[in-house]
């Protein structure tokens, strides 16, 4: 009878929890914690998921990445993000920290509940505590160690360092979905000036060729301010695709001052002379019934830029994991062909949008 009635409650309790998260069903964490309908995140639901947020927060005020904290958490996972709360994992990487930082506030703005506000204030003094004193931040704070130490470099890849600054200034101007958190003048103001020597950080690691500035590589070393190594494939270079945030951000400042306007102005005109026209990249189907990337020719494609330019010849290159670069996406095996975005579009959106910005700022 004892054994027939914990089967009972086990079972009360899966399908409970596994209720409280049926509204969200199929849907990715990144989408559950920013794009809901306001009034769902006062729902039972969201500080169900609200709670596992809490509970795999960092010790530090840093999330993992990728972690799915919107499905149910099992006995093992809640003891897991439990016993490693001071484990180093902490990240900025794929949207991680900020994302969940957001999600609290908008369950603290329905929930008005304390512990949901008191771990944003955490993770907003991560934030702080782990900016560099030159301005950038570091993939992973605290830094991970051996083969992945590349993670202490400062971190444009994928927008990290972006995606930091961007959520700063939505502390500082006082966002309206951060309204509710009541976030001090103070606290406001610490906020700004981290984000202004983020700006430059910005500035001072464009590279820059016969002295005239152009773009950035995806990571820069924390001490030399200089293109650095990320994994055997990522190798010092200009890059194509993670430059695009940055020179986007520097653009949405109101009032830049002239050495801004002269990194504007650089990158624009590096990526407008590094443009690839005439190709399109498809994806065919091999005899083995496997997916493959191609480069084929098109005259009237859309112009593309490669993610990575080697910064003595400015050319294109791909890299296998063995780090020999190539001069063409063909000329690298199966498994980095297709696991990895070598070509880029987001450069024209940069592009599309100068005309106006130069019309504002330097006419």
């Amino acid at each position: 009878m004892r054994k027939n009635r914990q089967t009972y409650l086990c079972a009360l309790i899966l399908f409970t929890i596994h209720g409280a998260f049926g509204q969200i069903d199929g849907k990715s964490w990144h989408d559950v914690a920013t794009k809901m309908p306001i009034t769902w995140y006062g729902s039972s639901e969201a500080k169900t998921i609200a709670n596992n947020v809490l509970l795999a927060q960092k010790t530090i005020g840093g999330w993992e990445k990728n972690k799915p904290y919107h499905k149910p958490f099992t006995q093992e996972e809640q003891e897991h993000y439990q016993s490693s709360k001071n484990d180093i994992g902490a990240t900025f990487d794929n949207g991680a920290t900020t994302t969940e930082m957001l999600f609290l506030a908008k369950v603290y703005s329905q929930s008005q509940i304390e512990s949901y506000k008191n771990a944003f204030e955490k993770a907003l003094n991560y934030i702080f505590v782990s900016q560099y004193s030159n301005g950038g931040w570091p993939q992973f704070y605290p830094v991970r160690t051996g083969s992945v130490s590349y993670s202490g470099h400062i971190t444009y890849n994928d927008d990290a360092m972006v995606n930091i600054m961007n959520f700063l200034k939505r502390v500082y101007q006082n966002d309206p979905e951060l309204m509710a958190l009541h976030i001090s003048p103070k606290t406001k103001n610490k906020a700004l000036q981290s984000y202004e020597k983020g700006v430059e950080c910005f500035l001072d690691t464009q590279i820059k060729v016969a002295g005239k500035p152009t773009v950035w590589c995806a990571q820069h070393d924390e001490k030399t301010l200089l293109p650095a190594k990320a994994r055997s494939y990522e190798l010092p270079s200009f890059s194509g695709s993670e430059s695009v945030g940055i020179l986007e951000l520097l653009m949405q400042i109101e009032h830049p001052n002239q050495r801004t306007k002269e990194a504007i102005k650089g990158a624009v005109t590096w990526f407008d002379s590094h443009k690839i026209e005439g190709i399109k990249v498809e994806t065919e189907m091999t005899a083995q019934n496997t997916k493959n990337r191609i480069v084929v020719k098109d005259k009237n494609a859309t112009p593309l830029w490669a993610r990575f330019y080697d910064l003595n010849t400015e050319k294109p290159y791909f890299c296998d994991r063995d780090g020999i670069k190539k001069s063409a996406l063909s000329e690298i095996g199966y498994e980095r062909r297709n696991g990895y975005s070598w070509y880029t579009s987001r450069p024209a959106r940069a592009l599309q949008a100068y005309p106006a910005w130069q019309q504002k700022h330097l006419n």
